[in-house]
């Protein structure tokens, strides 16, 4: 049998940098990439932490390094980088996946050191992190950027606005990428995950009232799990996607079309 689409999902020789990987969707995600057979560098702030995730994926026969890195510190993403080269040789695949959201509440409530501080994670971080990428992936004639953005980037909830304009610019930026890159053989597209059951959504969904109305408000009518966003990362990582760049693809049990059809 001539196999022509399945190995196009194939990601072996392949290095993948994960930010945000030690726990929800950077974690899955990084698991994803490895067990489609790429060498997969998990990182985020804690070395404990990134530890205790590239070890549980060695137990599992799968090729991962742990380095901490803190996305908003420049110098350690130049580190970061620097390690990946020492370790691997080069770089693939970059998921842009570490943010914070430390503030709910209104725009004219917000201190301009908390806007400085959500911008410099979920925007600047994954800005300064591609370039950084940039040549290295360009040498290889192809790299693949994820950025993972937020349903929040496209639809703002209230409370949630400074995280919906970090989101809105990561999503711009993603655009700008894909636009500036492509022929360098670079695509850059965008995940905007809805209602995940992670820690960093805990606050919607430990709040049984809240949580009962955001699932009967969706056509899916629950909240994902984290590995129900890994399948979409690995297609956006491999030769598979490779007519799709400066996409925003959308993972949300139907949050974006809710209201039409709520009755």
């Amino acid at each position: 049998m001539n196999i022509r689409i399945k190995n196009q999902f194939d990601l072996m020789g392949k290095v993948a940098v994960v930010t945000g990987a030690s726990k929800g969707i950077g974690e899955s995600i990084a698991r994803g990439l490895a067990e489609y057979g790429a060498k997969v560098v998990v990182s985020s702030r804690s070395q404990e932490s990134v530890d205790a995730v590239a070890k549980s994926f060695r137990d599992d026969g799968l090729e991962a390094t742990a380095f901490a890195c803190h996305v908003g510190e420049e110098a350690q993403l130049r580190q970061l980088v620097a390690k990946t080269l020492e370790r691997y040789g080069g770089i693939d695949i970059l998921v842009n996946n570490a943010a914070i959201n430390p503030f709910y509440g209104n725009l004219e409530n917000t201190e301009n050191a908390l806007f400085d501080k959500i911008m410099n994670v979920n925007v600047k971080a994954a800005f300064s992190l591609a370039n950084l990428c940039y040549g290295h992936m360009k040498k290889r004639g192809n790299g693949s950027i994820i950025n993972i953005a937020s349903v929040e980037g496209l639809k703002p909830s209230h409370g949630l606005g400074l995280y919906s304009v970090s989101k809105a610019a990561l999503i711009m930026l993603t655009k700008v990428q894909a636009g500036e890159w492509g022929k360098a053989g670079i695509r850059s597209n965008a995940i905007c995950p809805g209602l995940i059951q992670t820690k960093f959504s805990a606050a919607l969904w430990n709040n049984e009232g809240l949580l009962k109305q955001l699932t009967q408000y969706l056509p899916a009518g629950r909240m994902a799990l984290p590995d129900e966003m890994a399948g979409l990362a690995c297609f956006l990582a491999s030769p598979a996607s490779s007519y799709c760049t400066g996409a925003i693809f959308t993972a949300d049990g139907g949050h974006m079309i809710a209201g039409g059809f709520n009755t």
